[in-house]
């Protein structure tokens, strides 16, 4: 991997991840744009105790352009875009548009191939090998930034989600606070941990959802399944067998296989409704540990927390979508209408030939 960091026009830092090492990018930004200017502002809940970043220019982001308008796409002669370069394999810039900025956390957007028709499960093993490259690579440098306590990877696919720009991409949120998800699971980590006499809460889950009748797929390095208590109708948990709390902590043999099976979950996730309805709008996220200090969960260090993804769809038959309504939205209480053991079983009648 070759990694190039360059400037936007209005300042932006924009990086290349190429494959091949000779590849050169000296291509500038040739967009007359002014310096982006952000009124993001985190505030926090004293009912719930949990962050609301508040980001008021963001109503102004671009919102389902034609596609050849698509500022992901590669620059190409007048037509200017959000890289300049006439080509990339993948690259990672500063939003424009971001929800977290300066003392408040930072926003990236990933853009997985330069291919706007494509989307994550048509990349080749080596193409999605080099996006799990940057995820790393982004999480290792954001991590370093005095105002970043997690850092979240994730993809939202498809219309259906609220995706505004149909190039195959994703984001990455650099958050000032643990998160509320990740709290939760911590604090579940560390009171198991005190009323098992140490037992890790996330060995326990995986060793049992190994022994169930919930696992999708299942590599030497990696096993994907229903979780027992799925949220969503088709919900599918990823984790690497050796527990590691971030993308940094991964070996060589889970890096080289979770290509591999990744994509081969993403092929089936576009199956599970038939082709009249592919692809499926999905929501892939990655969990990792907090880089912040953690003495309010007792007991628990970072190296007690799994590194695991996440990948789950709203729809939950054909021609339906789960929404959030009163329980879920109201209460936080969700009622999934897929039993988690049909779903994988669904999602193991439609593996790849």
């Amino acid at each position: 991997m070759k990694k190039t960091s360059t400037r936007l026009a209005d300042g932006r830092e924009l990086i290349y991840y190429d494959l091949r090492d000779d590849s050169v990018r000296a291509a500038t930004d040739r967009r007359p744009l002014d310096r982006t200017v952000t009124t993001s502002e985190v505030r926090r809940d004293p009912l719930l105790g949990d962050s609301v970043a508040i980001a008021s220019h963001r109503q102004g982001r671009t919102y389902h352009p034609p596609a050849d308008e698509c500022p992901l796409c590669p620059s190409e002669g007048d037509r200017l875009s959000e890289i300049p370069d006439s080509s990339y394999d993948v690259v990672v810039f500063e939003n424009r548009f971001p929800s977290l900025a300066g003392d408040s956390g930072r926003c990236e957007v990933v853009c997985f191939t330069s291919d706007h028709n494509a989307s994550f499960a048509d990349l080749t093993e080596e193409q999605a090998g080099l996006v799990l490259e940057a995820w790393t690579d982004r999480t290792s440098e954001l991590s370093h930034l005095p105002s970043v306590e997690q850092v979240f990877c994730f993809e939202n696919r498809g219309a259906e989600i609220g995706v505004t720009l149909g190039h195959p991409h994703g984001q990455i949120y650099a958050y000032p606070f643990t998160t509320p998800r990740t709290a939760l699971m911590l604090r579940s980590a560390a009171t198991h941990k005190e009323m098992t006499g140490g037992e890790n809460l996330f060995d326990a889950v995986l060793e049992r959802e190994l022994a169930g009748e919930r696992v999708v797929l299942e590599g030497e390095h990696w096993v994907a399944f229903v979780p027992y208590a799925a949220h969503w109708p088709y919900e599918v948990h990823l984790y690497p067998k050796r527990r590691v709390p971030d993308l940094l902590g991964l070996d060589e043999g889970a890096r080289t296989e979770f290509p591999k099976v990744y994509l081969e979950l993403l092929r089936r996730f576009d199956r599970i409704f038939g082709e009249s309805e592919s692809p499926t709008p999905y929501i892939a996220a990655w969990h990792q540990a907090p880089f912040g200090a953690l003495e309010e969960f007792d007991g628990v260090v970072r190296e007690d927390f799994a590194l695991h993804l996440e990948l789950f769809t709203i729809r939950r038959t054909s021609g339906k979508l789960k929404f959030l309504a009163g329980s879920e939205s109201g209460m936080n209480v969700f009622i999934n209408d897929v039993p988690p053991e049909r779903a994988a079983e669904r999602l193991r009648e439609v593996a790849s030939s």
